[in-house]
């Protein structure tokens, strides 16, 4: 069946099938970009797209030996990547939101890193530390070792003492942890920036310039604490007010409209290229395959008398109309005609009175014999036969 003819047929259904699944890739992307497991991801759909043309084209030793190993590349995966599939069955858990609440604990963490960051500043001890968002950063940086814990004083003093081998880059911190240490950021091209702002300002506004991630910098020779955000890098000159802007990070990304059309709008305009992408995609995928769905078609269609006796003539036709209802791959039975469709009943035999005629599958004739016909609706004519009038 022609992409074409798909199109014109898509129903209700088959459009939610698309959003939902447009939904689905969208936020999978979002959470495994710049992952270990993305990659995977990308291999893992090119081996599928092979495995599809090496069906389509017969190549049988192909398609057996994808058929064989597809269930061990899936063992492995899960094997592999169990954090991140942990972290995405966390992220779509329903009950998460009505779990114990965390009470002061973004308000905590800000004051931690807030104290961490000006202990810094007195020591005279050079730091860059990014606080991740909504973008993932992973794709935007480069080298990094992993490390779990809390971006308390300690363990940002033991990181960023000027003995340790892990003092020379950058810490990430996500979801109020820290993941990654000994990143290296991207330089800001800007010009005329400030003479005083040595490579941790660049590289903080190089990475702020690229994504919505915040990114402290402490200055080694200065002893001050700046916060680089969207293009701007901004002085903060005490603790609290450090304490009280990381406490946003905490807040939601959009803040809630009071209009239902701004926040559907909010919705639709962000990232709106990666969505109308990730559609688009989705969309394609399901027009490849939506040609080989089981799928069921009914038809009306009437039903034509032929072989009449001359000496008779129906006097009525109680059901004159029968639903056929057509199973088959998607691409034969949904494009069917009903006009091409048709039911003859034979009724040379009829003599007079009331007469039953079954509807048989027999009698009913169809475009083409790839679908089967599985209901018929009435079953059964119930026909009055009279003499005909002469003239």
């Amino acid at each position: 069946m022609h992409i074409l003819d798909l199109m014109t047929d898509i129903r209700f259904q088959d459009l939610l099938d698309i959003v939902f699944l447009t939904v689905v890739a969208y936020y999978l992307y979002l959470w495994f970009q710049g992952t270990k497991a993305f990659k995977a991801l990308v291999g893992l759909m090119a081996l599928g797209i092979a495995f599809t043309f090496a069906r389509t084209w017969g190549l049988f030793l192909t398609t057996w030996m994808f058929q064989i190993l597809w269930q061990v590349f899936i063992i492995l995966l899960i094997i592999l990547f169990q954090p991140e599939i942990r972290q995405v069955l966390e992220k779509v858990n329903p009950f998460h939101r009505f779990g114990p609440s965390n009470g002061d604990e973004g308000g905590k963490w800000g004051k931690h890193l807030a104290e961490a960051c000006f202990v810094m500043a007195r020591r005279r001890i050079g730091a860059l530390v990014i606080i991740e968002r909504g973008d993932r950063v992973q794709e935007l940086v480069t080298g990094g070792i992993s490390v779990q814990g809390d971006p308390g004083t300690e363990l940002l003093l033991c990181i960023f003492n000027k003995e340790s081998p892990l003092h020379d880059g950058a810490v990430v911190i996500r979801s109020r942890q820290i993941t990654t240490v000994a990143c290296y950021l991207p330089l800001s091209t800007t010009e005329g920036l400030p003479q005083e702002w040595g490579t941790r300002h660049r590289a903080a506004l190089g990475l702020a310039e690229r994504c919505d991630a915040w990114v402290l910098v402490v200055s080694e020779e200065r002893g001050v604490v700046s916060l680089a955000r969207g293009k701007k890098v901004l002085p903060i000159s005490n603790q609290e007010e450090l304490s009280r802007l990381l406490h946003e990070v905490a807040a939601p990304l959009h803040p809630k409209e009071t209009i239902w059309w701004k926040r559907i709008r909010s919705v639709a305009v962000h990232r709106w290229r990666l969505k109308l992408g990730t559609f688009l995609a989705v969309g394609l995928v399901w027009l490849l395959l939506a040609g080989q769905q089981d799928f069921e078609a009914s038809f009306q269609v009437p039903v034509e008398l032929v072989n009449t006796p001359q000496q008779l003539a129906v006097e009525e036709l109680s059901n004159p109309m029968i639903k056929v209802t057509a199973r088959g791959l998607r691409k034969d039975s949904s494009t069917i005609n009903p006009k091409d469709v048709h039911i003859r009943l034979d009724l040379s035999r009829a003599v007079l009175g009331k007469r039953k005629y079954r509807i048989s599958r027999d009698q009913v004739s169809l475009p083409n014999d790839r679908v089967d016909i599985v209901r018929i609706d009435p079953a059964e004519l119930d026909l009055i036969f009279r003499p005909a009038p002469t003239s």
